[in-house]
């Protein structure tokens, strides 16, 4: 399947059914009298989290939704049907933006929420709502309300635990496919994850769920490389988990790079908690992996940890830390961020 983050559709909601003229006219009822019914209400248009879905692609292909209109109304007092209601489903985590894309409607993030973001028309009043002493035979009925119309913006922002960063080839699609059961392209060439990647990985029957996004580099939010505009897909995970190439000439130019196009994308996810971890340990010397390391957590003055997915050497050791951490981030809101 495609993976798509945004949308643009058409949405419209039901008309309301006109109310109906109508006369009693049976036999032996002496006095005959408006029976006109009321018309039925247009269709809502709702908007609806379903599990089983990461992706916006079903609106590439279809972009108008309109609710089915009330009927109206018969003779013999009868209201017309309500017109069917039009749901739209997304998944957890779709941003409902005005036709402007800046202005949020609402954000959707809990499993079966629902919202209806326009209503149908009422239905017309028929004649028989009118009569009153001083009018016994009411001859006119009211038109149903017109429904709503407009254009929206769908957009998809990943729920994961664990945001993955770091620079292309810094080993995150090997990491994710070790941990968990995604299957994200890997090669020895820059750039191979080209959409975001869900994994859900296991520590002590806790499940982890972790996003891999495309590598960042220096000017990605300049719009360089693929740009920064998956980030968005990270900006709801409780800590980063950056992964650093010791192969790299300069580790802590590598971890600045990241870092300054994150604090240059938002502020929100620069104060995210960050996991530092020396990947693919197992191609590089220990003796160098270790100055390395020690370097960087000089600089950082944060914990640095090194891993290898291809032999599994540290592995556990970083599920557990990730697990732990989720845990205090959750009750920790005044985590600070790297000023550069």
């Amino acid at each position: 399947m495609k993976f798509l983050d945004q949308a643009k559709i058409h949405i419209q909601s039901g008309n309301g059914g006109n109310g109906c003229v109508s006369f009693r006219r049976e036999k032996y009822v002496e006095f005959g009298g408006p029976n006109g019914g009321n018309g039925g209400k247009g269709g809502n248009v709702i908007i609806k989290c379903v599990d089983g879905l990461n992706t916006l692609i079903d609106y590439r292909y279809r972009q108008h939704f309109k609710a089915k209109n009330g009927n109206p109304g018969m003779g013999s007092d009868k209201t017309g049907r309500s017109g069917e209601d039009t749901i739209i489903e997304v998944p957890r985590g779709t941003l409902i933006l005005e036709e402007d894309n800046e202005e949020v409607i609402a954000d959707i993030i809990d499993k079966d929420q629902s919202l209806t973001i326009l209503k149908g028309g009422n239905g017309g009043f028929g004649n028989a709502h009118f009569k009153s002493s001083e009018n016994q035979t009411p001859r006119s009925a009211n038109d149903g309300e017109k429904g709503q119309e407009k254009w929206i913006w769908l957009r998809l922002k990943l729920i994961a635990d664990i945001g993955l960063i770091g620079l292309p080839n810094a080993g995150k699609s090997t990491l994710i496919s070790t941990v968990s059961e995604a299957k994200p392209k890997i090669a020895d060439y820059p750039f191979t994850t080209l959409n975001p990647v869900l994994g859900i990985a296991k520590y002590n029957n806790n499940e982890l769920v972790i996003a891999d996004i495309p590598g960042l580099i220096e000017g990605a939010h300049e719009g360089k490389g693929l740009g920064d505009k998956f980030l968005g897909h990270i900006e709801r995970c409780n800590l980063l988990l950056h992964l650093i190439d010791p192969n790299d000439s300069d580790v802590i130019n590598s971890w600045k790079t990241v870092r300054n196009e994150i604090s240059a994308y938002s502020k929100e996810l620069d104060e995210k908690q960050e996991i530092i971890v020396l990947s693919k340990s197992d191609s590089i010397d220990e003796t160098k992996l270790d100055e390395k390391l020690s370097t960087l957590k000089k600089y950082t003055h944060k914990d640095v940890f090194k891993a290898s997915s291809v032999t599994g050497k540290g592995i556990t050791s970083i599920l557990r830390i990730l697990h732990d951490n989720i845990s205090k981030t959750e009750d920790d809101d005044n985590i600070k961020g790297w000023q550069p």
